[in-house]
């Protein structure tokens, strides 16, 4: 079996280049360090197109946005050889960060390193991901898990416990500390129990209203929902107001919202 690649993404540099230069120091592990969501993106999509595509990436729960450090290249070792340090980052003056995207939103695009995996993994599926957490949050390891992540490793645990995990998402098992596995059920039983109870306010509106609550979902104001249902405005306003109240709400947002967790998806628009 060849050595395990693992990316390290993390936006305290020299944490990310002491993790993995002891990661280097495993005789089955080739390892790189990022800074940033976009320098681990970019690192991803370099090394699947050089075919030596990293296999296990360790996130930051707390990634931030910000700009993007440099990625720091894979070490690689014959068997038996010393331990090689990770090139430092060159130091400079330091840059700004890159102008923001659209509507303010930054480059990186992601509140955290959650919101990372959702994208990693959507790209890469084949992708294994486990999270570093300076503190166990059983709803943040749920949305973890839900983003694709297949471990959860407290930042203060050993290279030994680290290493355990990292074998075993390698062999497709999931990885939690007993400390949050009682929280974690509980975050899943309650969203269960919010989704059933969503499904059940649904399942009370007619077929009509179901309609006009699958073009509120896609976003569609009265007007527009008029035209596509080939109904009066009027009408239309009274089945919202109907569907507000059938489901418990005061507004077009709430309603949505209970929408999707009942799994309601928005009509099909015209492209």
């Amino acid at each position: 079996m060849g050595r395990i690649r693992v990316l390290v993404a993390d936006g305290h540099r020299i944490f990310a280049e002491a993790l993995a230069t002891a990661l280097a120091a495993e005789p089955d592990v080739e390892v790189a360090a990022a800074g940033s969501a976009g320098a681990a993106e970019r690192a991803l999509e370099r090394a699947a197109g050089e075919s030596r595509a990293f296999q296990v990436m360790l996130v930051d729960a707390d990634l931030g946005t910000g700009a993007s450090a440099p990625h720091v290249p894979a070490q690689r070792r014959p068997l038996g050889a010393s331990v090689p340090a990770v090139p430092a980052v060159p130091s400079g003056p330091s840059q700004p960060p890159p102008p923001p995207g659209p509507a303010g939103v930054s480059p990186d695009r992601q509140a955290d390193g959650i919101a990372l995996i959702t994208r990693a993994r959507a790209v890469h599926p084949e992708l294994r991901v486990i999270v570093l957490a300076t503190v166990d949050d059983p709803h943040r390891a749920v949305r973890a898990l839900q983003a694709g992540a297949g471990g959860w490793v407290a930042k203060e645990s050993s290279l030994g416990r680290l290493m355990a995990v990292v074998r075993g998402v390698m062999r497709d098992e999931t990885h939690l500390p007993p400390s949050l596995l009682t929280g974690v059920i509980r975050e899943l039983t309650a969203a269960r129990r919010d989704r059933t109870e969503s499904e059940r306010l649904v399942e009370m509106l007619t077929p009509r209203e179901k309609q006009v609550l699958r073009c509120m979902v896609a976003g569609l104001g009265r007007q527009a929902v008029a035209d596509r249902l080939f109904l009066s405005p009027h009408t239309v306003r009274t089945h919202m107001q109907n569907v507000l109240g059938k489901l418990g709400v005061h507004s077009t947002l709430a309603a949505v919202a209970l929408a999707r967790r009942a799994g309601v998806g928005p009509v099909d628009l015209p492209q």
